[in-house]
């Protein structure tokens, strides 16, 4: 896998087995980072937080398009690995915690300026997740139709049955 844009560009990346996670294909991470270019402009100074790391390459991808401040959350203790060695490749140490996301977003008292939900498709945990959520914008990554209470969804978009939605604050 490589990075789609930024300054490490073309830059490969390790990616997880993939029975551990479901990495974002290089068409969608193109098509959210210029989507959310269109709704908040200019990256620079402004934070990002991966919910669910898998690779690390969502926040790798904001890094290297701009983003000053990039958080990853992820469980895994094989993924947590990945994204340790991915960061170090490009000469990066991953502002990384390790644990549950759903555990971590209720303790967390920072509200990012992006915060992408990428959790497993069947999980069930959606709707919990953005209980707690504090961000600007939200994006989700999903496989079926969702009702997003409280949000307004700003954008939504269908890759092959892989769904995008924006959503903004409660």
């Amino acid at each position: 896998m490589i990075i789609t844009a930024g300054i490490y560009k073309g830059r490969k990346i390790a990616v997880p087995e993939a029975s551990i996670t479901r990495p974002t294909l290089s068409q969608v991470r193109m098509g959210v980072f210029n989507t959310l270019y269109s709704i908040i402009g200019d990256y620079r100074g402004k934070s990002f937080l991966d919910m669910f790391g898998g690779s690390g390459v969502m926040g790798l991808e904001a890094l290297s398009r701009g983003f000053g401040e990039v958080k990853v959350f992820e469980k895994n203790i094989k993924a947590v690995q990945i994204i340790k060695k991915n960061y170090e490749t490009l000469g990066l140490k991953a502002d990384l915690i390790v644990g549950d996301s759903i555990n971590l977003i209720k303790k967390t008292e920072k509200a990012y300026d992006v915060v992408y939900v990428d959790p497993p498709y069947m999980s069930g945990i959606y709707e919990d997740v953005l209980k707690y959520i504090k961000g600007e914008i939200i994006i989700i990554e999903h496989s079926q139709k969702m009702d997003f209470k409280d949000f307004n969804i700003i954008k939504q978009k269908n890759y092959g049955g892989k769904l995008i939605t924006y959503l903004s604050g409660h």
